[in-house]
C-alpha cells in the first residue's frame, strides 16, 4: 500500500508562496491560519534556503501519540487525518509536532480557540461526514484525494520543488535530482539528519 508523503526540495524553492495561496484558497482557510508556509533558512546570506513545511503526514505521527482523546489518526494511505468532533482543543498535539502544523483558529484565552486545524492533505476530513459533501467541505477542506487528485499546493508548484504522492516514488524522484546535480551525498541537510551518506 502506498503511503502519501510530501517532500520540499530546497534547491529548487524560490519562496514565491503559490502553495500558501493555494492552500488557503482551495480549502477557504480563515485568515489567520495557515495550514502551510514557506520557511526561509539564512535569509540574504549566502546558503540561503526556503522550505514549504505544513503537517508531513508522519509514519508515526508524535501529534496522535499525545493526542488524550485520539481524535489524530493515519488512514490505510498514511494521511493523519483529526476529527473536530472528537477534538477538545487541548493543544498537545501543536507542542508535539514539529513542523507546527496542528494550529487553533482563533487567538485568546485557553478553551475559546477552538478545535485544532490542520493540513489534511486536501483528503477531507476525519469525521462522520459524506466524503465531498458540503459538511466535510466546511470542518475540514476540499477533498481532491478523493477525486484521484494530489494535494493543490504540490501542483501549483511553478519550479516543481513541493512533491506529494507515494513517499517510495518521491523518494526516487529526490534520488535522481540528487544525482543529477552532482551532490551524491553532499545533498543540502542530508548529513546533519541523517549522519551519512546517500546510497548511489
Amino acid at each position: 500500500m502506498a503511503r502519501m508523503k510530501f517532500l520540499c526540495d530546497a534547491d529548487r524553492c524560490i519562496d514565491c508562496n503559490a502553495c500558501v495561496t493555494a492552500c488557503k484558497n482551495e480549502n477557504e482557510v480563515p485568515w489567520g491560519i495557515n495550514r502551510r508556509r514557506v520557511v526561509t533558512i539564512n535569509d540574504g546570506k549566502p546558503g540561503e534556503r526556503s522550505v514549504s513545511m505544513a503537517c508531513m503526514h508522519c509514519t508515526d505521527a508524535p501529534c496522535a501519540a499525545v493526542c488524550p482523546v485520539t481524535c489524530i489518526y493515519p488512514t490505510e494511505d498514511g494521511i493523519v487525518l483529526h476529527s473536530k468532533d472528537l477534538c477538545i482543543g487541548c493543544g498537545y498535539c501543536f507542542y508535539a509536532c514539529p513542523f507546527g502544523a496542528p494550529q487553533y483558529p482563533k487567538v485568546g484565552n485557553f478553551g475559546s480557540r477552538g478545535k485544532m486545524d490542520k493540513c489534511t492533505y486536501c483528503a477531507g476530513g476525519g469525521g462522520p461526514e459524506a466524503p465531498g459533501s458540503a459538511e466535510e467541505f466546511e470542518k475540514y477542506g476540499s477533498n481532491r484525494f478523493g477525486e484521484g487528485k494530489l494535494p493543490l499546493c504540490a501542483e501549483m508548484c511553478s519550479t516543481k520543488s513541493l512533491l506529494a504522492g507515494d513517499g517510495d516514488i518521491i523518494a526516487q524522484i529526490y534520488k535522481e535530482r540528487v544525482l543529477k546535480r552532482g551532490y551524491g551525498s553532499g545533498a543540502w541537510g542530508w548529513m546533519t539528519a541523517y549522519h551519512q551518506g546517500i546510497e548511489v
